[in-house]
């Protein structure tokens, strides 16, 4: 029996008439809940969100009044509320948030709900940047300590998830893949300039060379007052042979949605036997230089 599975990816604009960290942090949870229940409506049964998805991208600037977007999971209000929506909506859920552990002590997490609203586990962000211009992210984010685990949903599907900044570091890619991932979602928020030549090079590859889908996702518009640059939309599906398959616009808030085949997986991993031809025992050096 065929295993086809529809997916979605949200991108939106954080609205610029609206003050206040905690007002911002309302619209925006609104927002995307209206956007999931289109989402639902196209028949989605599997979502992500965009990174830090009820807020701008702040790490734009370095200011401690930031620090009151974080919440624990899963027992905080914002993640709370989505498990809510997934069970309401019978669509499980990937949520990227900013994630308190204790006092003082921050993450750039992502929670994974099932579609009955079961909790399946958090991703934390492992590598994280600090450079100009505007991306000065370990002043908000501790690296992630959970590695790179994979969350299989009640259908049988299995999920993982990389933030943003990872996708440039191809190790963690392999582990999602040999730890059985077949769908990874890649929530983003990454502007014209500095990383667009990069968007549709790094995560098929990933993809080829893991033998998995990606789902890569992108905010769009700009934001004030910091105005670092234009956040390009893009968010795309791409199948394990680096197709890109659906396709989100540079710039309008939308669900982008797209049937994934996972029979597709065994199909290319049988053609390209990267996984059997590993050679693991030659790659200490990676570690140790």
């Amino acid at each position: 029996m065929s295993r086809v599975i529809r997916c979605a990816l949200i991108q939106a604009r954080t609205p610029q008439d609206v003050e206040g960290v905690e007002a911002i942090k309302e619209a925006m949870i609104e927002k995307h809940i209206a956007l999931l229940e289109q989402a639902k409506e196209q028949g989605a049964e599997l979502t992500c969100l965009q990174e830090l998805f009820y807020g701008p991208y702040f790490c734009a600037e370095q200011d401690k009044k930031w620090y009151a977007l974080t919440e624990r999971m899963p027992d905080g209000p914002t993640i709370t509320r989505m498990r809510e929506q997934a069970r309401r909506l019978g669509m499980a859920l990937v949520v990227p948030m900013y994630e308190e552990e204790i006092t003082g002590v921050y993450y750039n997490s992502a929670g994974v709900i099932d579609a009955d609203g079961s909790y399946l586990g958090t991703y934390r962000k492992n590598h994280i940047p600090h450079c100009a211009p505007g991306f000065w992210e370990k002043f908000y984010f501790r690296p992630g300590n959970l590695g790179y685990p994979v969350f299989e949903l009640a259908n049988g599907v299995k999920v993982g998830v990389y933030i943003c900044y990872d996708r440039h570091f191809p190790e963690g890619a392999r582990i999602l893949g040999l730890h059985g991932a077949e769908i990874v979602f890649n929530p983003s928020a990454t502007v014209a300039g500095l990383s667009e030549y990069l968007w549709k090079l790094e995560q098929p590859a990933h993809a080829v060379a893991n033998g998995y889908f990606v789902g890569a996702i992108n905010r769009v518009g700009t934001e004030s007052p910091w105005q670092i640059g234009e956040f390009y939309g893009q968010s795309y599906f791409c199948t394990p042979r680096g197709e890109i398959i659906a396709e989100g616009s540079r710039d309008g808030e939308e669900v982008i949605v797209a049937d994934l085949d996972l029979d597709q997986i065994a199909e290319v991993r049988q053609t390209w036997q990267f996984f059997r031809d590993r050679r693991p025992e030659t790659y200490e050096e990676i570690c140790a230089l």
